[in-house]
């Protein structure tokens, strides 16, 4: 399906509107804002962006842009931003982004444009109902406790219940979230400092699902959330995130604002967090949970029947093996569903609608909430359609079991919901996979381009590796890969794409070196001669390394290898508070640090804290993962290549992340080792790997490697 243009010359205004001629063009306020960066200067392909999303918005075309790390991409699309009448929406995958947004390049872009505009741009952060407090919630949070959490078995506690000492802590946790109720201006949960944990804020958080609506909420005039929303209505930026963007979408687009202008940062993890909002799951403790909290409501045996339920669905995922469900729901987890449906319809037919009368509609919704999810969810998976894909996991820490289902794509969701009455800007470092933007394209709900001339990072890895030569030194005298193109690449499906590369000069101060002489990596874990590989390349270096690894496994035998035969201080993942050894890793000049893979994307290290980047086998999803597994069967079925379909673009993606963690600065110099031998030798997949990364310095040769690495420890 091809997504809908835009509507041009059109679109929601607010009472205190912008007008066009009143104001300067996107290029003139993203001048006043790099002027205002300490040290700032002018980017080619930071103004090239910008051009490009002024122009997508007056053609109504939606636009694909990948921008290279360095590239400033946030002020890029946030000055063509303020050119649009009403509010604009950027949504974010993680906090880190979204932090960096509020905290630092909003306030610094309103303060630099406010001269231009004659007056200051507003912004406003959009979250979930869930993050902000509830004061109905709260009124009746001591009553809650023994139904909701006194007798409930804590996550990390599996197979007890809640020590009553923990109880007494809970209750002054939320005592002290009554003192903040009378002092915040928002209820934000991330505004509270110190914060409190998970199972005291479910108690005074409401999420939107159970929620009764302002209008019939003793508190709904005092609201947070509602603050929150109205807010956003009258900001000129809403920054929120890719869940509740999700959220939003598959609800109706009724919680974001209307806009004209919607910005997808880090794009890449858009269509996985959509599959996760249309992702449902049954377990007995939540079953039983909501039962207890419908009881009142219920006839005794109603709410014996739904306990019933959930005890059939304790002993179906007993039997049931962990993994997908190919061959159809196993017959007593078949029981346990139709038993939970004929329970959830029978309550809810007791219950009720919920009145304006009722003693307590607040409580009353949010029985009927939840067991109307239980009792859609139930449904869903007795329909065993193809579109879903159904699975039992099992937590290896706390041994939860579920049983879970989830869509086997979400392009169709998104090429009907995501595009329509505004125009999209999808935005990432790593969006042309290959060297091309038409994997992510399907992937967002657009359709392929007729074939076209590869992106600007494709053609200089390919120069770079052509007129590369193995005795070259720490790729110093390596080619300066070419300007990237002028224009935009329109796919005349109402899309257009655009790459504007990075200011870094990656073939001069990086290599990406391939241990082809390895053996193809087979079992788990760390084979003895990526190792040794492993161990020569950081001795060469003297630490300065991150090692990003496939598997807890591999990590935690690399750690041992290096303690064992190093004096290097060696951080492993797990061993200590994520933010803790990302600090000493930074500090700790000769440290190396190895973990999994929320490293991949989620460490920035710029200067010569990490000069090496250790990849040790390419990033493959595993043969379990219920989703991947499922969608490459799919493709198989279909005559085609599930592999090359699925597996392979999630690892080209997450390989383009990791590879990412080296240059973080134009100062910044080090070597990407890959210890995985089909980067170099898969016929099939191994230069689409390699088109997808940053156009480094390539070579083959260890020596070539250590020689390198030697050379910048002298430095």
């Amino acid at each position: 399906m091809t997504p809908p243009r835009t509507a041009t010359g059109t679109g929601t205004t607010r009472g205190k509107a912008r007008r066009r001629g009143d104001r300067p063009g996107g290029a003139e306020l993203l001048s006043a804002a790099v002027g205002a960066v300490p040290g700032g200067t002018a980017r080619p392909g930071q103004q090239r962006m910008a051009t490009a999303i002024e122009e997508c918005v007056r053609t109504g075309d939606h636009l694909l842009v990948q921008a290279g790390t360095g590239t400033g991409k946030s002020l890029a699309y946030l000055a063509p931003a303020l050119t649009v009448d009403g509010p604009v929406v950027v949504s974010t995958a993680t906090l880190a982004l979204q932090s960096q947004l509020v905290e630092h390049d909003l306030p610094r872009l309103a303060d630099a444009v406010e001269p231009l505009l004659g007056r200051r741009p507003t912004f406003a952060v959009l979250k979930g109902r869930h993050h902000y407090l509830c004061l109905a919630r709260l009124e009746n949070s001591t009553a809650d406790e023994p139904e909701d959490t006194l007798f409930d078995a804590p996550a990390e506690s599996p197979g007890g219940t809640r020590w009553l000492g923990a109880a007494g802590r809970l209750g002054k946790q939320v005592q002290r979230l009554r003192d903040w109720a009378l002092e915040t201006d928002t209820g934000d949960r991330d505004e509270l400092d110190p914060g409190v944990d998970d199972q005291t804020w479910r108690l005074v958080s409401m999420p939107a699902r159970e929620c009764v609506g302002a209008s019939r909420c003793p508190y709904g005039a005092e609201c947070f959330a509602e603050a929150s929303r109205a807010r956003a209505r009258e900001a000129d930026i809403v920054v929120t995130n890719h869940s509740l963007l999700a959220v939003d979408m598959l609800a109706g687009r009724h919680i974001v604002p209307p806009h004209r202008l919607l910005v997808v940062d880090e794009a890449h993890e858009l269509a996985d967090r959509v599959s996760s909002a249309a992702q449902a799951e049954l377990t007995p403790e939540l079953i039983d949970r909501s039962a207890r909290r419908a009881r009142p409501l219920l006839r005794p045996e109603t709410a014996e029947a739904l306990t019933a339920s959930g005890d059939a669905l304790a002993v179906g995922l007993a039997e049931a093996p962990v993994g997908r469900i190919t061959s159809g729901l196993p017959g007593p987890l078949r029981e346990a569903c139709t038993l939970l449906d004929a329970a959830t319809r029978t309550a809810l037919d007791s219950i009720g609608d919920v009145k304006a009368d009722d003693p307590d509609p607040v409580r009353k919704q949010q029985a009927k909430a939840v067991l109307d999810e239980l009792s859609t969810t139930a449904q869903r998976l007795l329909e065993e359609a193809e579109h879903d894909v159904a699975w039992v996991e099992r937590n290896d820490v706390t041994g939860r079991r579920a049983l879970v289902v989830a869509p086997l794509s979400v392009a169709g969701t998104l090429a009907t919901h995501l595009y329509d009455e505004r125009t999209v800007v999808a935005t990432s470092a790593t969006l042309a996979l290959g060297g091309r933007f038409d994997t992510v394209a399907r992937a967002l709900g657009l359709d392929s381009p007729p074939p076209g001339p590869p992106s600007p990072a494709a053609s200089a890895l390919a120069a770079a590796t052509r007129r590369a030569r193995p005795d070259d030194a720490a790729g110093a005298t390596a080619p300066t890969p070419p300007d990237p193109a002028d224009g935009l690449t329109d796919s005349g499906l109402g899309w257009r794409s655009l790459d504007v590369g990075s200011p870094f000069d990656y073939p001069r101060q990086g290599i990406l070196y391939v241990a082809a002489h390895l053996p193809r990596p087979a079992a788990s874990g760390l084979p003895e001669a990526a190792g040794e590989e492993l161990l020569a390349l950081v001795t060469a270096l003297g630490g300065r390394t991150l090692g990003l690894f496939s598997s807890r496994r591999a990590a935690q035998q690399a750690a041992e290898l290096l303690r064992a035969r190093t004096d290097l201080p060696v951080l492993l993942q797990g061993e200590e508070a994520l933010p803790l050894l990302v600090r000493r890793f930074r500090e700790e000049r000769s440290s190396c640090l190895f973990g999994v893979m929320s490293l991949w994307q989620g460490v920035d290290v710029p200067g010569d804290s990490c000069q090496l980047v250790v990849i040790d086998r390419l990033p493959f999803p595993r043969p379990d993962e219920p989703l991947a597994a499922a969608r490459a069967a799919a493709v198989d079925a279909q005559g085609g290549s599930g592999f090359a379909a699925v597996s392979v673009p999630i690892a080209a993606v997450r390989l383009a992340q990791g590879v990412g963690r080296l240059i973080r600065a134009n100062g910044d110099r080090g070597v990407v080792a890959v210890l995985d031998s089909r980067l170099e030798t898969a016929r099939s997949y191994g230069s689409f790997l390699r088109r997808s990364l940053p156009p480094f310095w390539y070579t083959t040769r260890p020596e070539v490697a250590r020689g390198a690495l030697t050379r910048l420890a002298a430095s």
